[in-house]
């Protein structure tokens, strides 16, 4: 191998012996999703209720049991399912590249077409692709958390292994590749996989009101024994109803639903050059009201240009300019390397030794004929230069900077400025209509950022960071100038603890912390693999244009999330309500438990298609608490059990069978669930927004359906199709109504 790698003859032989550098995920089993949800505390709280059903002789109603579990497990499976399609789709298009020298040439390939004895290349920002050992330069320093969950960097040198999956924090070298795929210490090479990672804002806050619910009925249970003792009834009979309750309450299809949500989305998305590698981001960007974007590679062009050569020294400008260029990455010049690169020409001189650039050193360094050649920041370099000359403060001021030194003696600087992109007006303008604050962060002098601020549209003042208060209204400027790589996350967390759901743009290693700690991290095109890691977004093309997109996406997730949400709440609410207020008024449970086991089996068929539902985009960032939430369903489930409660005293009053009466409640839930759905997808009367073909389908069906067994009385008592008629007239005229309330609910919370 020597210096020149492997041949690509010895790399195909190595790779069909050892396999592709990657870890086979299993593959999604069906039955195995199946036989998972039938083993979890939700369905063994039906299963114990199917226990005690089948010790009471009533086969019928633990058939229906077992149907309900049965529906349970295949619904989750079929949307684990969904899910899973498009994630493992999503994750093929975010693998892991190398740069790897084949028959003397370094080339950038896929990290899964590493082998045994190649010789890879690792910089600053790399993600290590296998297990490998250091062969020439560094030192290098790891972030390793990856494998051991320490967050501390570490230092390795030559000789030293270093593991798949850490990322290289500083330094560059060479190194020698000892295990890929399943050998490798990690067991992975792919570190950008779409996953569904921490809960979303949406997500934590239903859950805090699921909790709130299962207290309320805990006190309803506690109700219900203790009437059924005062009366002398069979606690046993009650168990299985108690059961239901609980079940009723519990949002078995939640995780299933939401995933599929955001990854129907993620695929849209994947059509557009945007990638998903955390679908939460997804769905928070739909709330996002502030976006702090660094200036370079996302407002400007991902093309840097010298606009400035100052000689500071005797020899000529030629010598010099090609010095410099003799100092930067051969094999992949950084923006800046490649603008002095360009600048100089072709290069005529060779290099005997290279270090590439390092942040804590400050500069990159070459070994030439021309001396030893240091190429970096202009403070440094003048720090460590015998001669004497007078600082070009005002070109300095003008744009950024890097200096020349030929052994002891700064020769020279370069001023070099990005070139705007031509759409980062439109795509700032586009923003900002839709509610999102934008901020501009630049390491340039301040009248440098002061200027591009104005030249995209960025309307306020530009503020050095460092003039910045602790209770600085940062949501007032502009953009905050001289930032150093540390203060991005500092800018980040201000912002999140001032209230703000933050979306932040990044394409650096020192990006990283603050793309994660953003609730919308988007790592721009041209980012480093680190960036790409941290991020919860990783665009394809260049600019902001695409954050438009990323928005559409989020307000459709948000709305499909929470037609959802309120209505499980408000259904949840008039189940339980009514179900207790009949034990209580008539001394049994006014649902038969076949009827109880349908209710839920139809309602949550409509969430297998709800991710596909149309839905009103609105301009302006979604603001949804837990007060406004439960406001709204409360409304909603409170008009639905006073009308319910109504329906039951009037059929009991007129006489109605038990078997009867659980019948037309039963239709009456289900219109009811399937109308408030209707109401809450849209932000104007239903009746004049038209769901989609499938959600109109499966709404149909479910009504369709209630009333065919209602009529045929196939799992319940047969009932007349006039009262079925009647309760559905009674329905959708409460609807009407209840449509009313909830759209002057709406219209007080966005004005």
């Amino acid at each position: 191998m020597a210096d020149t790698g492997l041949s690509e003859q010895e790399a195909a032989a190595r790779l069909k012996a050892d396999g592709p550098n990657e870890v086979a995920e299993a593959p999604y089993s069906f039955w195995r999703a199946v036989a998972t949800r039938l083993w979890e505390p939700s369905a063994w709280i039906l299963e114990a209720a199917l226990v005690v059903e089948l010790l009471l002789g009533k086969t019928v109603q633990a058939g229906f049991i077992v149907l309900m579990l049965l529906f349970a497990a295949v619904n989750g499976a079929i949307q684990a399912g969904r899910a899973h399609r498009v994630l493992a789709s999503l994750s093929q298009q975010l693998t892991l590249s190398a740069t790897v020298m084949r028959d003397g040439k370094w080339d950038v390939r896929p990290a899964r077409e590493l082998v045994r004895g190649d010789l890879i290349r690792l910089r600053l920002g790399a993600i290590v692709p296998a297990d490998a050992q250091l062969a020439a330069g560094g030192p290098i320093q790891l972030d390793e958390s990856s494998i051991t969950g320490e967050s501390e960097a570490v230092t390795r040198s030559q000789h030293d292994p270093v593991f798949a999956g850490t990322a290289v924090l500083t330094g560059d070298c060479l190194a020698t590749v000892t295990a890929t795929g399943a050998q490798s210490r990690s067991g992975k090479t792919q570190t950008l996989l779409a996953t569904a990672s921490a809960p979303g804002h949406l997500q934590r806050l239903l859950g805090q009101v699921i909790k709130d619910l299962a207290l309320v009925d805990s006190v309803l249970v506690v109700i219900l024994l203790v009437a059924a003792l005062v009366r002398g009834q069979n606690l046993i009979s009650l168990l299985p109803f108690l059961a239901m309750l609980f079940i009723a309450t519990i949002p078995i299809a939640m995780p299933s639903s939401f995933a599929v949500a955001n990854s129907v989305e993620a695929n849209v998305l994947s059509h557009q050059h945007i990638l998903v590698s955390d679908l939460v981001g997804i769905q928070e960007a739909a709330a996002m009201d502030v976006l702090v974007v660094d200036k370079t590679g996302t407002l400007t062009a991902n093309k840097t240009a010298v606009q400035q050569f100052l000689n500071l020294s005797a020899r000529p400008d030629a010598q010099v300019r090609q010095a410099a260029a003799l100092a930067c990455d051969p094999i992949a010049p950084s923006p800046l390397e490649q603008a002095v690169r360009d600048f100089a020409g072709p290069l005529p001189q060779t290099v005997t030794d290279f270090s590439a650039f390092d942040a804590t050193r400050g500069y990159s360094q070459a070994i030439t004929p021309l001396g030893v050649v240091r190429l970096g920041a202009f403070a440094k370099l003048s720090s460590l230069a015998q001669n004497t000359f007078e600082p070009p403060v005002a070109a300095l001021k003008t744009g950024r900077s890097l200096a020349v030194m030929i052994d002891d003696t700064l020769c020279g600087v370069f001023i070099l400025a990005d070139t705007l992109r031509p759409d980062s007006q439109a795509a700032v303008q586009a923003l900002r209509t839709r509610g999102v604050q934008v901020i501009m962060l630049s390491g340039d002098h301040k009248a440098t950022a002061q200027q591009i601020a104005g030249a995209v549209g960025l309307d306020g003042a530009v503020a050095r960071f460092t003039d910045l208060s602790d209770t600085a209204d940062v949501t007032a400027l502009a953009g905050i100038a001289e930032v150093r790589p540390e203060d991005k996350l500092t800018i980040v967390k201000r912002l999140q603890a001032a209230g703000h759901i933050v979306g932040m743009t990044g394409d650096g290693v020192n990006d990283a912390p603050a793309l994660r700690q953003a609730e919308v991290g988007v790592a721009v095109a041209n980012a480093v693999p680190l960036a790409k890691r941290a991020a919860k977004i990783v665009l394809l093309t260049p600019g902001l244009t695409p954050l438009t997109a990323i928005l559409d996406s989020g307000h459709r997730v948000y709305q499909r999330m929470l037609t959802w949400t309120i209505t499980k709440l408000s259904r949840t609410a008039e189940l339980t309500i009514l179900l207790t207020l009949g034990v209580l008024l008539f001394g049994r449970v006014p649902l038969a438990l076949n009827a109880m086991v349908l209710v839920a089996i139809l309602n949550d068929l409509v969430t297998l298609v709800l991710g596909t539902d149309r839905t009103t985009i609105t301009h302006r960032p979604e603001v949804w608490g837990q007060r406004r939430l439960l406001r709204t369903a409360s409304v909603l489930g409170a008009g639905w059990t006073v009308l319910g409660l109504a329906l039951l005293i009037g059929l009991h009053l007129a006489g109605v069978s038990a078997g009867g009466m659980s019948t037309l409640l039963f239709n009456y839930l289900i219109d009811s669930a399937m109308l408030t759905i209707l109401i809450t997808r849209t932000a104007r009367p239903f009746w004049r927004s038209a769901p989609s073909l499938a959600v109109g389908v499966a709404i149909s069906v479910n009504v369709i359906l209630t009333i065919g067994l209602s009529l045929l009385g196939l799992g319940v008592t047969s009932v007349s199709w006039q009262a079925l008629g009647a309760v559905l007239a009674l329905t959708v005229v409460a609807a009407v109504l209840l449509d009313g309330l909830y759209l002057r609910i709406n219209q007080r919370h966005r004005s």
